[in-house]
């Protein structure tokens, strides 16, 4: 597996780093309250990024780490420009992105932190308890209308997303509606409702008995009901949680991840090897993500 090569090169160059600093007795004058880090991107992991920067911080108070949403695109996009020192994503960089990166002469470098469920929610008076992947894809196309297609009600749908710049709609677009074909150009329904945030996902469904929506583990609540999905009519159909992310066995899961540049200061290393601490992989499960142990294919590729 790759996805914690970047932790072995991360601990590596911190030594390093250690090893070749020096410091004048000017130096270790300045007061190290100026360390500073700028950390913006996924509104998924927003909440999580906001707890961890609190707890490193309680424990090394001569660093300030700000922390801010905006969508993984928005994320991104500061890395590209060179105005944030971690760029938090719940997609994967595109190879447009990483392009960007590169004409400024610098390199992306991928962590991935934690994994999520993207749990599929209706309001709790809707009858509904199951659904295929095949089934949320035509809802999304449009292709599907009405509740009592599926055997609920004669209701109309009302089909709710995040914004484009949102990593899980993006994730959404290309793993449920295109049901992870590259050949698939379906796009959502020109109908669908787009939604700035996590939270006003649930608030509308919530309170529209019509609605379907989709939303990180990590945000749903017991006002909206979350339903059971299988992969296929031949598989069984599962609830989105730690356990069946971990398992393999929920269909709609995905990585979350962290973005620097090949250099970034020893302040931010420090901070993203914290970041796969104990303590750190316990907010993971505390906020309702699935936690990652660094040890999982530290080989990398």
């Amino acid at each position: 597996m790759r996805r914690y090569f970047y932790l072995t090169a991360l601990m590596v160059a911190l030594a390093l780093t250690g090893c070749q600093s020096t410091s004048s007795p000017e130096a270790q004058e300045i007061p190290q309250s100026s360390t500073y880090i700028e950390n913006k991107g996924s509104d998924t992991m927003v909440n999580l990024a906001l707890v961890w920067a609190e707890s490193y911080q309680a424990s090394n108070p001569d660093v300030r780490i700000s922390v801010t949403g905006g969508g993984s695109g928005t994320g991104l996009a500061a890395l590209v420009n060179g105005t944030v020192d971690v760029a938090n994503a719940s997609r994967q960089i595109k190879p447009e992105e990483q392009d960007q990166i590169a004409q400024s002469g610098h390199q992306a470098v991928e962590y991935v932190v934690a994994s999520d469920a993207i749990a599929v929610i209706v309001n709790p008076s809707n009858p509904i308890q199951n659904l295929t992947l095949e089934e949320i894809s035509r809802i999304y196309k449009g292709e599907i209308n009405n509740w009592a297609e599926l055997g609920g009600e004669n209701r109309p749908i009302v089909r709710l997303s995040r914004e484009t710049n949102s990593g899980t709609h993006v994730y959404f677009l290309e793993e449920v509606i295109r049901l992870g074909s590259s050949e698939d150009k379906s796009i959502f329904s020109a109908d669908t409702l787009l939604l700035p945030s996590s939270e006003g996902i649930i608030t509308e469904v919530r309170d529209n008995p019509n609605a379907i929506g989709y939303d990180g583990l990590g945000y749903v609540t017991p006002d909206v009901k979350v339903i059971s999905v299988a992969a296929d009519r031949s598989h069984s159909y599962v609830l989105p949680t730690i356990e069946t992310v971990k398992d393999g066995s929920y269909p709609i899961s995905r990585d979350l991840y962290m973005y620097t540049t090949e250099s970034p200061s020893q302040a931010v290393q420090t901070y993203l090897e914290w970041v796969y601490s104990a303590e750190a992989q316990q907010i993971v499960s505390e906020l309702g993500f699935v936690p990652v142990t660094p040890s999982e294919g530290a080989n990398g590729e």
